[in-house]
């Protein structure tokens, strides 16, 4: 298991042990496309950079220093640079952390997620890396509505200039979950913010696996809380939802057919989406009656007040 802890303070800043920023593009070395925030923090913009390290652990070093220093012409901001400190940054299997202090709450809403975009889309380019998290003070980091920000990846930012990226939409979501017997279906709609960074497909899927929210009673879980989304996307109207085995694990007394369309239903009632393919780690499960699933209102029944 390889693990690095690199130590981000000022004097190695300034020591300029890596010179791989400075370096123009077109010379020899591991190029990447370094992610700032633009100067009025609205959006997030592409520099080019070439490396010089030929270990993943140089190469994390000099990112570091990279998303760190600030031009001198100011034309853009250095997301490690907005006022709060890095502690310390670790790879570990696929995985950076980076540990940073108090101040990082400091930062505006909109300016945080743009340092969360720059980051990992940066740091995810170097093939040893897959995935970025941020601890803030020794905790995790939660966002603006309270959820725990987790691991990251770079196909959870949209792949532009970053103007979208900050954007944040109250949605209206119609979510089918169980009834008392586990047989039925019962909608129930549901009124969230959520950042357009995040397809919509999959914000839908994330809060049917947080289940009901306690507001309606006789709505129960239909999807077991432990499975893990691999992949959500959506081609020609067919969302194709990628999720891990835990799937096939139910929860409570919830056949498999409320399992499944509850995240048929729920997804069916997005405007691009006809029909949807639920896959297991990639393939679909052989318990499975078809490949793909359409709306099934026989299942759904209202619930009686």
């Amino acid at each position: 298991m390889r693990k690095i802890i690199v130590y981000v303070l000022i004097g190695f800043l300034l020591a300029g042990m890596f010179a791989g920023c400075g370096k123009k593009p077109d010379e020899a070395g591991y190029q990447v496309q370094v992610y700032y925030l633009s100067r009025e923090e609205t959006k997030v913009e592409m520099h080019t950079r070439s490396l010089r390290g030929s270990t993943v652990e140089e190469r994390l070093q000099e990112l570091i220093r990279c998303l760190s220093e600030n031009p001198e012409k100011l034309e853009y901001k250095a997301p490690l640079s907005m006022g709060f400190q890095v502690l310390d940054v670790t790879l570990e299997d696929g995985k950076v952390l980076l540990c940073v202090d108090a101040d990082y709450k400091h930062m505006s809403v909109t300016t945080e997620v743009l340092v969360r975009a720059a980051l990992t889309r940066t740091l995810t380019q170097l093939e040893e890396v897959h995935y970025v998290g941020i601890n803030v003070d020794g905790d995790p980091l939660y966002d603006c509505l309270g959820n725990t920000v987790g691991w990251m990846s770079a196909d959870q930012f949209i792949d532009n200039d970053g103007s979208e990226i900050n954007t944040y939409e109250l949605a209206k979501i119609k979510l089918y979950f169980a009834d008392e017997s586990g047989t039925k279906l019962i909608a129930a709609y549901r009124e969230k913010y959520y950042a357009t960074s995040t397809p919509l497909e999959r914000f839908v899927v994330e809060e049917l696996l947080a289940g009901p929210s306690g507001q309606v009673p006789g709505l129960y879980p239909t999807v077991n809380p432990a499975t893990k989304i691999i992949s959500i996307m959506t081609k020609d109207g067919i969302c194709y939802v990628n999720l891990d085995a835990g799937f096939l694990t139910g929860t409570n007394n919830v056949t498999m057919d409320c399992t499944i369309y509850s995240i048929v239903n729920s997804l069916v009632e997005l405007n691009n989406i006809n029909k949807v393919q639920i896959l297991i780690n990639g393939e679909v499960p052989s318990v499975f009656t078809t490949s793909t699933f359409e709306r099934n209102l026989d299942i759904v029944i209202t619930l009686e007040k």
